[in-house]
């Protein structure tokens, strides 16, 4: 679907606009995309359309596009769609989660590997026994951005869901337990933290054959009495390690 001048329906984009980006950096918030692109040489505004608002600069010479993709997995979806469809083969998704494992603290980065399909939208594109599951070199880039920037992080698997007030007031759903036991089983199977986009993502970029991974910064963890308070760059340290695994892609692509 388009405007009529071949801009994608719902991101409001086209071809021309990315000028021959490939990389795309995804938050979920369309308030933290200026933010992230101020961190990109040369940062301009794209546009601003429904929950997607986009930025493109550039990282090493190379064009990089930062675009919120909303909440949760249908929006996620459609953007990463419509972000296919103008070029772009190479998502990092940066966003926040609550810790689950109690090794997992404010503060933390975490790298995902997978993610537990507990939501809807992936279920459309492919059945549920599909894993989702990042694109190696790209998890690869995160680790090493990651160690590089010094931060306290974790790699490995999170879960996906799309009620939050699911995960927040379980007690108060009809099916409490179920919700309950499906939280204990992620737990028992080393699930480091619970956010709402990244199944949706991985399924999708799977389908279309284009390369995702995700960082995200940990805010708390409820089920731990002993976590620390929210250290004041938490939200910064994802979008760093973005940025540095995007120059090491960069970096690794041009020897291909």
């Amino acid at each position: 679907m388009s405007f009529g001048v071949e801009k994608e329906y719902h991101i409001g984009l086209c071809k021309e606009d990315l000028e021959g980006a490939r990389y795309a950096i995804l938050p979920g918030d369309p308030g933290r995309v200026e933010k992230i692109a101020q961190v990109l040489e040369d940062a301009k505004p794209l546009a601003v359309h429904r929950e997607y608002t986009s930025y493109l600069g550039t990282i090493g010479g190379e064009k990089v596009l930062v675009m919120s993709t909303g909440m949760g997995g249908p929006s996620t979806a459609i953007g990463v769609e419509e972000l296919v469809h103008c070029g772009i083969d190479t998502m990092i998704r940066v966003g926040t989660c609550g810790g689950m494992d109690v090794d997992v603290m404010a503060g933390d980065v975490i790298v995902i590997s997978g993610a537990i399909r507990q939501e809807g939208t992936s279920r459309e594109y492919l059945p549920i026994e599909f894993p989702a599951v990042a694109d190696f070199s790209v998890v690869s880039a995160l680790h090493e951005a990651a160690q590089a920037l010094g931060f306290p992080y974790h790699t490995g698997v999170i879960q996906s869901k799309d009620s939050f007030y699911g995960e927040i007031r379980p007690a108060q759903m009809p099916i409490a337990d179920e919700l309950t036991a499906k939280w204990k089983a992620w737990k028992a199977a080393g699930a480091l933290t619970s956010e709402m986009e990244t199944a949706a993502l991985m399924i999708v970029a799977q389908v279309l054959h284009v390369r995702c991974g995700a960082v995200l910064n940990v805010l708390w963890n409820a089920d731990n009495d002993d976590a620390p308070a929210i250290p004041p760059d938490a939200t910064e340290r994802g979008v760093k390690a973005a940025v540095e695994a995007i120059r090491v892609l960069i970096r690794e692509d041009s020897k291909a």
